[in-house]
């Protein structure tokens, strides 16, 4: 009986599977046990190594080397780091520092140079004396770079000669050489790389801004220290000097340009206790918000965590003791909270830890237990002093923080009543709202959609399964200018936050976020952008975690509609409409309808444009430069009135149509 005839049973079957199972189990022998020589893994693998493939992992190659260089000034050996992109979109950093090592590593019995390059965790910051303090974490920067590039070469000055090698994908294509004589006093290392479009299959191409900001933020969290930025891709190439001798003292300066603060220069602290050196800086402004950036071994630690901690602990009880002191705060009021000291607060924290301890795979929480006490006590004795000898600003924080803990308590009201009136609570969903079936919140969309007539045409459109509808009607409050107590008492806000799940403001808990995609549709007019920028002001207020996380989306609703005969196409400008058009044949007259607002589309029109996750076109929010985008927001919605003229005047000749 052939196979084809052959009856089956689920018994025989069920044997089939077992000897099947059986006879793979001894063919899984050494053989099968893969084993990559040498770079081979970084390759297999690159998002081990640098996170992932994006433009992110692209631009971390840049952050490895340029680490390296930081290392070397962290020691005390070198001064300057420039940074060029090259016409073709290599990178080259330089530093002054001591050069790598060119003798023999006695382990390998091959160049120290070579070593470095070519194999994983080899480097001065593993032991051995190299580097007390380093920056970045894992010490594979350079040789993860030359896995990842099509072509690297290093040249390496010290005792009087200059050396040379190069890389072809991570493995040795010239052999370390004497390329010259140097003056004994040159010292330093260049490294030349160009990332693998193989590797890099998104992108290649270097973001100047991601560049100039992540360089400007190393110079300010490095004081003394002069970087150097140049992008020979542009017309100019202008050479960008960084060099703050104060540091972060410096930097919070910078984020408080065009505020009004409270004392003229920050207060600062530096110290170190057990191989530990803390920094910090610290200023008040008028504001309604804090800002407080925190970092560990030159990592920005997004999430925070113990030398945050620390810090927080030390101010708030700083504060309280002293108001308790001076009288300022009576026996029988309420301490003041931390929300309510750090309120218009701006301050940077920066540690370098010798074995910093980093919590999640993201890198981005310090988990040292030894941070937290000791940046409490180096903030405390310092800022204690500063209060002391400073009674007019110290009381001035301190009445600061009594106002803010007057609104704190006028919110919780306003919060408790607002429960009652519309149930501020989960278990309790707006009724507006049109909730998706899915309960997963990674494919979970929100669709805060400007009016009812939009909403109702995306409530009949969408997909129930993974698509929430939140209709808003106008423009909400503008949160930049408004207290807590102001803010929940809009009903459009009380319903986005209810909505979302999460909290807000410092009860804000990004693990409850009902949805993972936060969508704000609004039409493409004056009014649309204006309630877009609203949102987009509220969220990076008092929900920024969720921009951070990626979530927040704008979409992109066409302009026109141009249909002659069977011919239909969506367009997104008045230059692709006059493009198009002019492609068309002359008859029939094609009919050209625009959209003035998401209202004047059916639901199949708008699925079809802008909802459908097959063909939709949306633009992901983020947060790549915290100083940039606070000062976007406090110049476009706050109270100074001078800055937004100014720039209405710079930047009203790029508004080719404006709907008014």
């Amino acid at each position: 009986m052939n196979d084809e005839n052959k009856p089956t049973t689920s018994e025989e079957t069920e044997e089939e599977k077992i000897e099947e199972k059986e006879e793979r189990a001894r063919e899984y022998d050494a053989s099968q046990i893969q084993v990559l020589e040498g770079l081979e893994a970084v390759r297999k693998r690159p998002g081990m190594y640098i996170g992932s493939t994006s433009s992110q992992g692209l631009h971390h190659l840049v952050w490895e080397i340029i680490d390296n260089g930081i290392d070397e000034a962290l020691a005390g050996f070198a001064s300057v780091i420039d940074v060029v992109v090259e016409a073709d979109n290599s990178i080259t950093v330089t530093d002054d520092g001591r050069g790598i090592p060119i003798d023999i590593q006695k382990k390998t019995g091959r160049p120290a140079l070579e070593t470095v390059f070519t194999i994983l965790h080899a480097g001065g910051k593993f032991g051995g004396g190299g580097y007390k303090v380093s920056g970045g974490l894992h010490g594979v920067g350079a040789s993860v770079v030359n896995a990842l590039s099509t072509m690297l070469d290093v040249t390496v000055t010290r005792d009087g000669k200059r050396y040379y090698m190069d890389f072809v994908r991570g493995k040795v294509n010239t052999e370390m050489k004497i390329i010259g004589d140097a003056p004994e006093h040159e010292h330093g290392t260049k490294v030349h790389f160009q990332p693998d479009p193989d590797i890099f299959t998104e992108t290649t191409i270097y973001d100047d801004q991601i560049l100039n900001t992540r360089i400007r933020e190393l110079a300010f969290l490095n004081k003394g220290l002069k970087l150097t930025f140049t992008d020979k891709r542009a017309a100019t190439a202008e050479r960008i000097e960084y060099h703050y001798v104060g540091g972060i003292r410096s930097y919070v300066e910078f984020l408080n340009e065009g505020k009004d603060v409270i004392f003229p220069t920050p207060i600062y602290v530096e110290g170190e206790q057990d191989g530990i050196t803390v920094e910090v800086a610290l200023q008040y402004t008028d504001d309604f918000h804090s800002n407080l950036l925190t970092f560990a071994n030159n990592i920005h630690t997004y999430e925070g965590g113990t030398h945050e901690a620390g810090f927080k602990a030390a101010l708030t009880r700083v504060i309280n003791d002293y108001g308790r002191k001076s009288n300022l705060v009576k026996e029988n009021e309420d301490k003041l909270s931390g929300d309510d000291v750090r309120e218009g607060m701006t301050a940077v924290v920066s540690i370098k830890h010798p074995d910093p301890q980093f919590e999640g795979q993201t890198k981005t929480k310090l988990g040292n237990s030894d941070a937290r006490s000791v940046t409490d006590k180096m903030f405390s004795e310092t800022f204690t002093k500063f209060l002391m000898e400073n009674p007019a600003v110290a009381k001035q924080v301190v009445e600061k923080g009594q106002l803010a803990a007057k609104a704190r308590l006028a919110a919780k009201h306003a919060r408790e009543v607002t429960r009652k009136k519309s149930g501020l609570e989960i278990s309790n969903l707006p009724g507006k709202l049109a909730d998706n079936t899915s309960k997963d919140p990674e494919i979970s969309e929100l669709f805060i959609v400007e009016g009812d007539s939009a909403g109702g045409s995306a409530k009949q459109g969408r997909s129930r399964l993974t698509q929430a509808i939140l209709p808003i009607r106008g423009k909400i409050l503008n949160v930049e200018k408004a207290s807590m107590e102001k803010i929940l008492a809009n009903e459009e806000i009380r319903t986005l936050f209810t909505a979302m799940g999460t909290g807000f403001g410092s009860d804000f808990d990004l693990g409850k976020a009902r949805y993972h995609k936060l969508i704000i549709m609004t039409d493409a007019d004056v009014d649309g952008a204006h309630i877009r920028t609203l949102l987009l002001t509220l969220f990076y207020r008092y929900m920024r975690p969720v921009v951070e996380a990626g979530y927040v989306y704008i979409a992109k609703p066409p302009l026109y509609q141009v249909r002659q005969g069977k011919f239909m196409r969506y367009i997104d400008s008045d230059e692709e409409l006059d493009e198009v058009v002019g492609q068309l044949p002359a008859s029939p007259k094609p009919v050209i309808q625009r959209y003035k607002g998401l209202g004047e589309m059916d639901a199949e029109q708008l699925w079809t444009t802008t909802m459908n996750p097959e063909n939709r076109r949306m633009d992901r929010v983020q947060v790549t430069d915290a100083k940039e985008a606070d000062g976007v927001f406090q110049m476009l919605m706050g109270d100074n009135v001078g800055p937004r003229r100014e720039f209405i005047e710079t930047n009203a000749k790029y508004t080719k149509n404006l709907d008014v």
